[in-house]
């Protein structure tokens, strides 16, 4: 198994820092989830992604704790 590192990228018109952040988890607790992430391999290899929401969906729906690939 490979570590990386998952970034969410989105971006918020606030007056400080904090209702940034506090924006954002509004949204991860009331919205749909993100679909825009920076992942950034143990090799410290960047890329930007942007997931296909149905996909996701699909994905998301599925117990991959199961996989024994996962630990």
């Amino acid at each position: 198994m490979h570590k990386f590192t998952v970034i969410v990228t989105e971006e918020f018109e606030a007056d400080t820092a904090e209702e940034a952040a506090l924006l954002m988890y509004q949204q991860l607790t009331k919205g749909l989830a993100p679909l825009h992430y920076s992942v950034t391999e143990e090799t410290k290899t960047a890329t930007n992604l942007t997931l296909d929401r149905e996909k996701a969906d699909e994905f998301a729906g599925v117990d991959h704790t199961a996989d024994p690939g996962n630990r």
